[in-house]
């Protein structure tokens, strides 16, 4: 496992990507990369969301949202979509369809008029998942280098279904064999409960299968579901506070944020500068 040591880390600079990371006179904080980042990506799952609740998201959070995802279907059945991928566009946050409207369209045979449907939405990123409706892995992969020539994919890799255990080792081989055809990013599946895929049903991590996972693929290429706070603090303190997270409640951005600064407890002996000197 990667674990990352207790020091004292880079003190902020005006450029962080983080509002609250730029400095302040009386407490020092250790440094974010800038938006767009590669590193500490925080992706965000929007369930239905108003518009009034978007604009008070954003007013509070948006230097700290890398990505939004309209979870599940919630894109066909929401009134305000065209608003509402209006506001995160101003913001200049990315923005996809949950991959359950993916793994419909291709069931339907329907794909090119879904993906010509994104484009008409304005939209540039599309996640390809399998983790309702079967789909061989070839095809998936075949799928995802198709779509790659177009479009940013985020492919995910897991069962959403508690009940489904996948061997360690096929967990490395399906997220190796989607990178290479050409997925961006590969997000391991959790579910917004995080209870499947990679937590038991109780929530709890499955550690043995991170390990295995990032021995073999590197953690940037990565963004691991983890909607809970105990579930964020587990793969912060375990992989780094530039740790890609996912299928976060809006609700929750900011206090991630502060646990990557490591301005709540759990973090603050891990990441804030001068830890354990006063």
């Amino acid at each position: 496992m990667r674990r990352v040591k207790a020091k004292a880390p880079p003190v902020a600079s005006e450029q962080s990507g983080s509002a609250g990371s730029a400095g302040h006179p009386a407490i020092e904080l250790r440094s974010r990369p800038a938006k767009p980042r590669k590193n500490g990506l925080t992706h965000v799952i929007d369930r239905g969301m108003s518009l009034a609740e978007v604009e008070g998201m954003l007013e509070v959070a948006a230097p700290h949202i890398d990505f939004v995802k309209l979870g599940w279907g919630t894109a066909l059945v929401s009134a305000n979509l065209t608003a509402k991928l209006r506001l995160y566009a101003e913001r200049s946050i990315p923005v996809m369809l949950g991959g359950t409207l993916t793994e419909l369209a291709i069931r339907q045979g329907r794909l090119a008029p879904y993906v010509e449907w994104l484009h008409t939405l304005g939209l540039r990123h599309i996640e390809v998942s399998d983790g309702t409706l079967a789909l061989e892995q070839e095809r998936k992969c075949e799928i995802i280098a198709q779509l790659a020539q177009e479009l940013t994919v985020l492919s995910e890799v897991g069962s959403k279904d508690a009940r489904t255990i996948m061997a360690p080792y096929r967990w490395v081989a399906q997220i190796q064999a989607e990178l290479e055809a050409g997925a961006a990013r590969v997000i391991t599946e959790a579910r917004e409960s995080g209870t499947a895929g990679i937590f038991r049903e109780n929530g709890e991590v499955r550690s043995g299968l991170v390990d295995e996972i990032v021995h073999a693929v590197d953690p940037q290429h990565l963004i691991f579901e983890a909607p809970r706070k105990d579930q964020q603090v587990w793969f912060l303190t375990q992989l780094g506070p530039e740790c890609n997270l996912g299928n976060i409640a809006p609700s929750d951005v900011v206090a991630l944020e502060t646990l990557r600064l490591g301005l709540r407890s759990e973090t603050l002996p891990h990441f804030a500068p001068g830890a354990g000197s006063a």
